[in-house]
């Protein structure tokens, strides 16, 4: 199983999971925690959900470094692994994530739940507010009046701020509300989520 057959079984299940949710957003190759690691498929709306994808071509090496980075940024992560994977990938990641697992059938490939996603008990709110651009945190601020002093500063301490004034919680519905406001590049058609060349539909950070 090649990554290009995990990524379209992944596609079919967002499609059959979310097709005529209009406030769902499917953003492919999101960065996260400023870059230092992307999540294959990151699904938004209540909550920010990530997929990773781990086919039987690829090795475990990245995933220590990328479970702690999804684990600091995302609300939901669920790993989509080869079945020789599995073992190596249950003792290898948090108990609150999700684990599907893709089977071959006939003629295609299909994803199966292992086990379900679980709210991310320990969100970290700065690398939440990491998915802002500069100019979404300062719009924040200045919405809720708490821009004072800031107007000429780097994100970072606008960031700071931002985790200062306000709680996990209200950080990521702003979070989401900002990533969905992005514009109609961010936005899948779920009927197109069919088609091999529907990456090139999903947003690239």
């Amino acid at each position: 199983m090649r990554d290009i057959d995990a990524r379209r079984a992944l596609r079919q299940e967002v499609k059959r999971r979310h097709q005529g949710e209009t406030d769902t957003l499917v953003v492919e190759e999101l960065g996260v925690c400023q870059g230092v690691a992307r999540v294959d498929f990151a699904v938004i709306n209540g909550s920010i959900h990530g997929y990773e994808i781990k086919s039987e071509r690829d090795t475990l090496v990245r995933l220590p470094a990328q479970s702690d980075a999804y684990s600091r940024a995302l609300e939901f992560v669920t790993i989509v692994a080869a079945q020789n994977h599995l073992h190596k990938v249950v003792e290898a990641i948090p108990d609150w994530w999700g684990i599907w697992t893709v089977i071959r059938g006939s003629d295609t490939f299909a994803i199966e739940a292992v086990r379900g996603a679980q709210p991310n008990p320990s969100l970290d709110s700065f690398a939440l507010v990491q998915f802002l651009w500069r100019e979404e945190a300062l719009g924040i601020l200045s919405q809720h009046g708490r821009s004072k002093g800031l107007l000429s500063k780097p994100r970072t301490e606008l960031w700071r701020k931002l985790t200062q004034e306000f709680s996990t919680d209200e950080l990521a519905e702003m979070v989401r509300q900002c990533l969905k406001r992005r514009g109609e590049v961010w936005r899948v058609d779920a009927s197109q989520l069919l088609n091999d060349d529907s990456h090139q539909l999903f947003a690239k950070w």
